[in-house]
Parts: C-alpha cells; sequence; structure tokens
C-alpha cells in the first residue's frame, strides 16, 4: 500500500479505480496499460463468423500468416490461443515440475503461471542468472521498464525450457526477435496480438515453437480454442503491414511527446517502449492524477514508480497536462 491507498492487481481495472478514487470526474482518463490506443480499424465482420463454430482450415490460414508476419520458420511452428495469457500455465506445464527462474522484476503473471504448473519459482535480477533453470523465463522487451536482451545472449542461454515473452516487440528495432529460431527446440516465444493492435478485447495471442511442441499446447487447449471472430480479425490486422509499418512511426512520435510532458512535470522517464514510459517521480503523483481521472499503473513494493500509456486523443493528452498541473501545484511546483 502506497499513499495509504491499496494497489491495483493490473491495468485497465475500471472498477477498481472507482473505489479507489469514487470522486474522480467520469470517465476516467484510463492510461493505466501498455495497450494501443489507436486500434486497428477491423472491417464490419459477416454474421458467419458469430454464428458457426470456427473451421480449422480459417485458423489454419490465421497461423500461417502469423508465422510470415512474426517471421517463424512454417505455419507448423504456430499455434494460435485466446491470448497469450491462457498460454502462460501450459507452456510453464511443458517441462516436469522443477526450479523457475524468472528475469525480473516483470509482469506477476508468470510467475503464478509457473507457480500453477508445480515449479518452485525464483526471481533473477540479470539474464545471467537464468543459466542452467529448467523453466527460463524473460519479458522481452521488459514490463515496465522495457529493457530489451539481445537476441545473441539469449541464444547462448543453456536453459530446460526458455520462454520469452514478447508481447511488446512490434514496437522495437527490427532483428530483436526469437521468432525465427524456435525451430532449434528448447525455445518457447509468446506473442500478443492485442496490445500492439489495440484489439485486447479480441483476445487472441500466439506461441511459437518447434513443431511437436505446438501440438502438444494445440492438444491442451483443444478445439474451437480461438472463436470466429478473433480469426478473421487477426487475418484482417496481421495481413496489413502498411498500417503496422505508420503505427510504428506514429507511437514512436507519440512516446516522445510524452517522455517531454512528463519531464516538464519533474518526472523523470528511466524506461519503457512506444507503446509506455516507465517514470519515477513523488509518491503523491499516483494519487493526485487518480483523483482527477487520470489512472496510470504503479507497482507494489517500488514507490515512486509509474507506468503510463500514451492518451489516445488531443482532449486525453489537455486532461493529461491538466492532471499533472494540478499534481504540481499540489507539491507546491
Amino acid at each position: 500500500m502506497m499513499d495509504g491507498i491499496p494497489g491495483v492487481a493490473h491495468g485497465g481495472d475500471l472498477e477498481a479505480a472507482r473505489q479507489l478514487f469514487p470522486k474522480a470526474p467520469a470517465p476516467f482518463l484510463d492510461l493505466s496499460t501498455g495497450i494501443n490506443p489507436h486500434g486497428y480499424p477491423v472491417p464490419p465482420l459477416g454474421a458467419e463468423v458469430f454464428a458457426r463454430l470456427p473451421e480449422p482450415a480459417a485458423l489454419a490460414r490465421l497461423e500461417a500468416l502469423a508465422a510470415e508476419r512474426y517471421g517463424a520458420p512454417s505455419a507448423a511452428h504456430v499455434v494460435a490461443a485466446p491470448g497469450t495469457q491462457i498460454l502462460l500455465p501450459l507452456v510453464a506445464g511443458l517441462v516436469p515440475p522443477g526450479e523457475a527462474r524468472i528475469l525480473g522484476p516483470t509482469y506477476a503473471e508468470h510467475r503464478r503461471a509457473a507457480e500453477l504448473a508445480g515449479h518452485a519459482v525464483g526471481e533473477v535480477g540479470a539474464v545471467e542468472g537464468l543459466e542452467g533453470a529448467g523453466l527460463a523465463v524473460l519479458v522481452n522487451p521488459n514490463n515496465p521498464d522495457g529493457r530489451l536482451v539481445e537476441r545473441r545472449v539469449l541464444l547462448d542461454l543453456t536453459a530446460g525450457l526458455l520462454v520469452v515473452d514478447e508481447a511488446f516487440i512490434e514496437v522495437m528495432p527490427p532483428g530483436a526477435s526469437l521468432a525465427g529460431a524456435v525451430g532449434r527446440g528448447g525455445l518457447v516465444v509468446l506473442r500478443s496480438f492485442g496490445k500492439f493492435h489495440g484489439l485486447a478485447g479480441v483476445r487472441l495471442g500466439f506461441a511459437l515453437a518447434e513443431p511437436k511442441v505446438v501440438e502438444r499446447l494445440r492438444a491442451r487447449l483443444g478445439p474451437w480454442a480461438v472463436s470466429g471472430p478473433a480469426i478473421a480479425a487477426g487475418m484482417k490486422a496481421l495481413g496489413d503491414t502498411v498500417w503496422a509499418e505508420a503505427m510504428r512511426g506514429r507511437l514512436a512520435a507519440e512516446a516522445a511527446r510524452l517522455d517531454a510532458l512528463l519531464g516538464r512535470h519533474g518526472l523523470e522517464v528511466i524506461g519503457g517502449t512506444a507503446l509506455f514510459r516507465l517514470a519515477r517521480g513523488p509518491e503523491g503523483v499516483f494519487a493526485g492524477l487518480g483523483r482527477q481521472g487520470v489512472l496510470v499503473r504503479r507497482f507494489e513494493g517500488r514507490p515512486g514508480l509509474l507506468r503510463f500509456g500514451l492518451p489516445g486523443d488531443e482532449p486525453g493528452w489537455e486532461r493529461l497536462g491538466r492532471a499533472l498541473d494540478g499534481c504540481s501545484a499540489g507539491r507546491g511546483g
């Protein structure tokens, strides 16, 4: 607990935010997630994708397109799932229960998933600490600080199973992903669809691995795991590389704008990606923003650290600026 206010377990929980700040003006400006505020414009979907069970052939086409987009060796190296979250305990269960090490601090669900799979979980502060683990897990780039471990360093690691969560890799420089290396075995790469495309509610994600591992995961997911609307939306968005390239440039420019805005209000940006920024400032900023209806992400046990997502429009930018002004005035700045 910080500022006398209990924390929110995950970003995007507006009901919990309303309980924390019942007098805040509505609606909240939600900057607590790393989801692209400029969602992919999915065209209207035909009624049949809602009325019929998903066709295996359609799912296979989606996985082939994902292999092409992400750089996996082939469609046989890709399995689609209803979001990467559901894959975490399934992937952790690919190796017998034993010692799992997670490069942290990072997304807390990886620890929970490994514990669900029966592992004894420890957190290490340097990538070298993953060496020799039965299950080694890292988020690359990391959430929330944006730390990026070089591809060659990860490929040199020895572990029973190396799991690399690339949820935010779409906004990183080309060549950072390990997707092309999954054919060598002992490696699972997780790719999120909803974060970069701004379509988190679709619930779509992918695991990239050698074919025998893909088939094990597919069997555990069972038939019809991915909905027809998710398959249709995924096909449209993953196939639109022109939109993706333009969006990378837009997000980079807006991240720089956010850095400048935070800096003018006395917050030090210490990391992040083009989808979110991690800043250090006085502990009272979280509560000060929340009372003004602006929700950001803070971290239990890490006082003063806040993660800011990007506002989605000019009114959002203006509202964030006014809220930061209010925090500064409250501090006598």
